[in-house]
């Protein structure tokens, strides 16, 4: 499975795995938890998490950005002019280019909204930004985003930090069937099996912070992540066999004795 590696503006990752850095109890935690699920990339609130202020407790110090690359996110952003305005002050701060994009609807369901959210990602590319974009399950506002530069689609399982798991697989494989970019599933996970189902449909990889932050114990739930993306993704290679209505035997009931 080594070789087994995806792309996404033209940067190569080993890892399908993508883990977040908000909820944990500590910055150890986090760093330990990273440390297990074996994830390339970790994404980093702008608007929440300190990576710009030496004079208090930095993520940096915890999680090295030469070893695991910082995918920064507007987590927090209602509107498309908050979001560009934090990713600009993230390139500010730390040259980043590759960006997680979400702008969301409303408090309550977290949902994106859309409207913002490909205003936001036409302003972004133009800028020289390389948005991954959150957004809802539904194969024809995926397509509008990767139609305006989106490098990555990453449509929502279920409400962030639900753990309900993905509620629409039908939606999902068709997002995965028409797109010309990597989709991620992003949002929903709670558990390792539906990890394993979103690679299963097709999905290049998993995005995920509360399924482990909240877990019992989070470094062994990053394990079995880490362990569930990989068995998905080797299950969707594999091809499954075809689902039957009715019983058919492994062994032949003709010519027994």
């Amino acid at each position: 499975m080594k070789a087994d590696s995806w792309t996404v503006a033209g940067r190569n990752f080993s890892s399908r795995l993508i883990v977040g850095t908000g909820k944990y109890k500590s910055f150890e935690e986090n760093a330990a938890a990273v440390e297990a699920s074996g994830a390339e990339i970790v994404t980093v609130a702008v608007r929440r998490v300190n990576v710009a202020d030496p004079s208090q407790p930095m993520l940096t110090d915890f999680i090295d950005p030469k070893k695991v690359m910082y995918l920064p996110n507007t987590a927090g952003c209602f509107t498309a002019d908050d979001a560009i305005r934090t990713l600009r002050l993230a390139r500010e701060a730390g040259g980043w280019t590759l960006v997680k994009l979400e702008v969301l609807g409303e408090a309550r369901t977290l949902y994106p909204d859309m409207r913002e959210t490909l205003k936001a990602t036409e302003v972004l590319v133009r800028e020289g930004f390389e948005p991954m974009v959150y957004c809802v399950d539904d194969p024809i506002a995926a397509k509008q985003l990767e139609e305006a530069g989106a490098v990555a689609i990453m449509p929502l399982g279920a409400p962030i930090g639900s753990g309900l798991g993905i509620q629409n697989r039908v939606t999902i494989r068709l997002i995965v069937e028409g797109a010309g970019v990597p989709v991620l599933v992003d949002a929903g996970v709670g558990t390792a099996s539906d990890a394993a189902q979103a690679m299963e449909l097709g999905c290049d990889g998993v995005l995920m912070n509360t399924a482990i932050a909240e877990a019992k114990d989070p470094v062994l739930m990053a394990r079995a992540m880490k362990n569930a993306v990989e068995a998905g993704r080797q299950a969707y290679l594999a091809g499954r066999m075809p689902k039957r209505r009715y019983a058919d035997p492994s062994s032949p009931l003709a010519g027994l004795i």
